[in-house]
């Protein structure tokens, strides 16, 4: 059983590309990293457990979970607690102009959560992998302990921990900094997911890139992955995500692993109409951890991870909805987009 941790919020978006309330509707979803991730992992065929806290007799709350059980995914770990539903909104941005997020998620269920108000044991009951990203304890103080608390059962109960810096600047408002309390938690975990800008600002330490000109200069990020492996011993491998990002519309996307044994780099996709890029590093993560779990070969399951990451930007949503087959299809013939008959 893989368990992913966080919060999952509802979603509301102006439909087709149009600006914050250029008319007056939203489409509404649910979507949060841990949950993608969990989401993405049952189509691929993984048992995968979401855990959160939501609030009591809150009907959008009970529609999330039945969401997330339609996808497949384990829900018996979530609690019920005071506060309200986490909401963000989500303006996709188009050619030149950028996409926006709003978050609402002041005194949410999951921030006003403590230390104590997850049973750790039996959720970690058969658990195999736990995942968890960096947005979990940018929310609130006490979540920030209530993530530290995760990670050390989840290294009690034997689990392969794995942690996706995601760095949101405009979350972390709590009062400490992202580079006081991620390498802490990064000193539990075994497999970390970044990119370039999540280490210099989460872990606080240098990479050599320049992350907005929009080319990638390879050669830097083995560097980096070295740097990174050094300050933290207990780390068995690090993944980097690579987004060359021309436009909104227009991403170069590749992705490098070092499991210290070695340095790899996956193959690169143009993606040239995206339809929506967020969740695609939830994609990645999940599809990296399929890999990691299911396939011998570390390059196998790089390119596999960049491959689900890839499809998702095809599909509005947070979810992922790609399947197994449909990964290993992009794989084998590289992304003709022919009609399937």
């Amino acid at each position: 059983m893989i368990v992913t941790f966080g919060e999952i919020m509802l979603r509301l978006a102006p439909p087709d590309f149009e600006r914050f309330l250029q008319t007056p509707r939203f489409v509404a979803t649910f979507g949060g990293g841990e949950a993608n991730v969990a989401v993405a992992l049952a189509g691929f065929g993984l048992p995968a457990k979401f855990v959160t806290v939501l609030p009591d007799a809150n009907p959008i709350a009970d529609a999330a979970v039945g969401e997330l059980r339609r996808f497949g995914v384990e829900t018996s770990g979530i609690v019920r607690g005071k506060g309200r539903m986490g909401i963000y909104y989500l303006e996709a941005g188009a050619n030149q102009r950028p996409s926006k997020v709003v978050y609402d998620r002041e005194y949410s269920a999951i921030a006003l959560a403590k230390l104590g108000d997850i049973p750790w044991e039996s959720v970690f009951a058969g658990a195999t992998w736990f995942h968890i990203t960096g947005i979990t304890p940018a929310i609130s103080a006490s979540l920030a302990d209530l993530a530290a608390e995760a990670l050390r059962h989840a290294r009690a109960a034997g689990a392969v921990i794995s942690c996706d810096l995601n760095y949101r600047k405009n979350l972390w408002k709590w009062g400490a900094k992202a580079s006081e309390v991620m390498p802490k938690l990064m000193g539990l975990v075994d497999v970390a997911i970044a990119n370039e800008e999540d280490v210099q600002m989460a872990l606080g330490l240098q990479a050599e890139v320049d992350v907005h000109s929009g080319q990638l200069d390879r050669a830097q990020y083995e560097a980096l992955t070295k740097t990174v492996l050094a300050a933290y011993p207990n780390l068995r491998a690090i993944a980097i995500t690579l987004r060359e990002s021309h436009s909104a519309s227009h991403n170069g996307w590749s992705a490098c692993l070092n499991d210290r044994q070695q340095f790899l780099l996956s193959k690169q996709y143009q993606i040239t109409h995206i339809v929506d890029r967020v969740g695609g590093g939830d994609s990645f993560a999940a599809g990296l951890i399929y890999g990691l779990t299911t396939m011998p070969a570390r390059q196998d399951a790089l390119e596999f991870a960049v491959a689900a990451s890839c499809l998702k930007h095809s599909v509005m949503g947070d979810f992922s909805r790609s399947t197994l087959a449909e990964v290993n299809a992009l794989l084998k013939d590289g992304g003709s987009g022919r009609v399937q008959r």
